[in-house]
């Protein structure tokens, strides 16, 4: 068989590829031939027609909205998340073979499918509404994260240089020299000025772009206009992040819908382009102005203040529950969403938000970390592969990238997940028992210079580190003992270090290359 494949997540740096791999090796191991097509951050190479022609089957395993998937509407298509590929590829595969099999015959290629599929022939099941909803929230997500990075450190640096008072009114004459062209290059509060400006800028764009994208993973490019000027209103009249939530939801519902329409063929010209566009901006302008932006802005104005009242136990509590949700999923739909609630904080002059973040990112740097410290405590518990990815989730904890921890929780879920929750949560009781604050959203030891009581955030990382390491050793050594129901002698080799799928005897008389 020949397949093509999209791989994509929200923020396009590490399931994306890991998936792809996953898939190539997978089809590979099952004798057929694959092109994945990663749409990442840094751009993608899309395939081309002769591949979609040539294809028998398709794969998206995507968290996000896949790009142009009108080209693979003649393929029968197995869609699911990008989790799904990087710990069942081979499954997938087999998907696709069942897939193709019972896909109704193309009279040419690259013609869509009859619409009559012959008699007990299964089409293929599209996502739910619960994966589309999801999908279209993590693909504006996935086009804010660059913002984010971007415009949190350049504040962060700008607080480093200039002191924590840069923001404040007494300081707006600085900025007005700034822009009037009397920049003094000698002095380090005028570059902490700029920076923070510069941040400040990007950070304006936060939510009309998770409105505008939201709405266009829904519509396509139609409703890129209505889902800015939403989110534009949604800044304009304080509602926040929330209301960027509902102006791209709106923007994107109104859109299909007037796609809908009928209309003279003297119209559909112009309809993408000057209709829609004005039909729907002013529809979503009137909603976020009139009907729901002050409501929202209100539960926005309530968050900020239940936050500013958080304290002693209430703060540690919160900062264990996003530990837990950091560690869960390690960069999945449930990890996003506590950064994300993290990184709205950051646009409110909330003091408990910095300490969230601060918790946040203690917190997702745990899982990386507590998998290379165990690979190298307890090496003989681990594959060779799994300690190759052990010498590399050192720097992928450290720079906070939680996915760095996927390639060991895709092989032992059960033992390693609950172990490195554990583990972030106690990082994130003890980020906040500690007061740790910071204001950039990505880092993790490269931004501590930047933070508020450095000291605390990497002790709460360390002990967070240290009770994961622990806990997936203990499960793994309990575990190990129990495969065939008696202990293992000390120098025998576990049997956690057999290839996957090959099966393990505890006899050692075993012939070599012969099957155990």
């Amino acid at each position: 068989m020949k397949i093509v494949a999209v791989t994509a997540c929200p923020t396009g740096i590490a399931h994306t590829y890991m998936a792809a791999e996953a898939l190539e090796a997978a089809a590979e191991e099952a004798g057929h031939s694959i092109v994945v097509e990663t749409q990442g951050s840094a751009g993608s190479t899309p395939l081309t027609a002769t591949q979609l022609a040539e294809a028998d089957a398709a794969i998206f395993a995507a968290d996000v909205e896949v790009r142009d998937k009108d080209r693979f509407a003649h393929l029968p298509l197995v869609a699911v998340g990008v989790k799904k590929a990087i710990s069942g590829a081979p499954g997938l595969i087999t998907q696709a073979e069942d897939a193709a099999a019972n896909a109704p015959a193309r009279a040419t290629a690259g013609a869509p499918a009859a619409a009559g599929a012959p008699a007990g022939a299964k089409a293929p099941a599209g996502p739910g509404a619960a994966s589309k909803v999801r999908a279209w929230l993590m693909t504006g997500v996935s086009f804010v994260i660059p913002f984010v990075a971007a415009g949190g450190l350049l504040i962060a640096l700008g607080f480093a240089l200039g002191g924590y008072q840069i923001n404040l009114p007494e300081d707006a004459p600085l900025y007005e020299t700034i822009l009037s062209g009397g920049f003094d290059a000698g002095s380090l509060t005028a570059w902490g000025a700029l920076a923070f400006g510069i941040g400040s800028a990007a950070f304006n764009f936060l939510v009309p772009v998770l409105s505008g994208y939201i709405a266009y993973a829904m519509a396509d490019r139609p409703a890129l206009v209505p889902g800015f000027v939403g989110g534009a209103i949604a800044v304009t009249t304080g509602a926040g992040f929330l209301g960027g939530l509902v102006s791209g939801f709106a923007a994107g519902g109104l859109v299909m819908w007037i796609k809908t329409w009928r209309v003279p063929r003297a119209l559909a010209g112009i309809m993408p382009v000057v209709v829609i566009p004005l039909l729907s901006s002013a529809v979503v302008g009137l909603l976020m102005f009139v009907v729901v932006g002050r409501p929202i802005a209100a539960a926005t104005e309530g968050l900020t203040n239940w936050l500013n009242g958080l304290s002693g136990t209430n703060a540690i509590l919160l900062g264990l529950l996003l530990g837990l949700m950091m560690c869960f999923d390690m960069g999945g739909p449930v990890n996003k969403a506590a950064y994300t609630f993290a990184v709205a904080g950051l646009t409110t002059p909330s003091p408990t938000a910095l300490t969230i973040m601060a918790a946040v990112m203690a917190a997702g740097m745990v899982p990386p970390l507590a998998m290379a410290l165990a690979t190298v405590v307890r090496g003989s518990l681990f594959t060779e592969a799994e300690r190759e990815n052990g010498r590399a989730a050192w720097l992928l904890g450290a720079s906070f990238i939680s996915e760095g921890a996927i390639p060991f929780a895709a092989a032992d879920p059960f033992r390693v997940i609950p172990s490195i929750m554990a583990g972030g949560a106690v990082t994130g009781a003890l980020s906040m028992a500690f007061g740790a604050t910071l204001r950039a959203p990505h880092g993790g030891v490269f931004v501590v210079p930047l933070m508020g009581n450095p000291l605390g955030f990497l002790v709460a990382v360390v002990a967070g580190t240290l009770v994961a390491t622990a806990l997936v050793l203990l499960l793994k050594t309990v575990a190990r003992r129990r495969d065939d129901g008696t202990p293992v002698p000390v120098g025998e080799a576990p049997t956690e270090a057999a290839p996957a799928g090959a099966s393990s005897s505890p006899s050692s008389t075993t012939p070599a290359g012969a099957t155990a």
